[in-house]
């Protein structure tokens, strides 16, 4: 599931809204009808699900689905392959350091 798939899950979750609702150009008051309560819950979901710490003033500026869709996926590192490691990290072994 991509971070734009788990975000728009989780705000039709944190807003009780059928998921087909959370479309890129929505508002989170004036479609989805988030009040401030519902803004900062949702906030607090947002960090719980991505390990974020997102400030006040930061998410006081996310009004639409798609601005916190590209807020939550410049923030998030990029997916690690199953493998649980990245790519050209800790490859080798040490046997083939003391072989020089």
């Amino acid at each position: 599931m991509s971070v734009a798939e788990q975000v728009r899950a989780l705000i039709a979750k944190q807003l009780e809204v059928e998921e087909g609702k959370v479309v890129a150009e929505a508002s989170l008051i004036d479609d989805l009808g988030a009040d401030s309560l519902d803004a900062v819950e949702l906030v607090m979901a947002i960090e719980e699900e991505f390990g974020l710490e997102i400030p006040d003033e930061e998410a006081e500026q996310l009004q639409r689905v798609g601005e916190v869709i590209q807020y939550v996926e410049r923030r998030v590192p990029s997916q690690i392959p199953a493998t649980g490691r990245v790519s050209g990290v800790g490859t080798h072994s040490q046997a083939e350091e003391s072989s020089d």
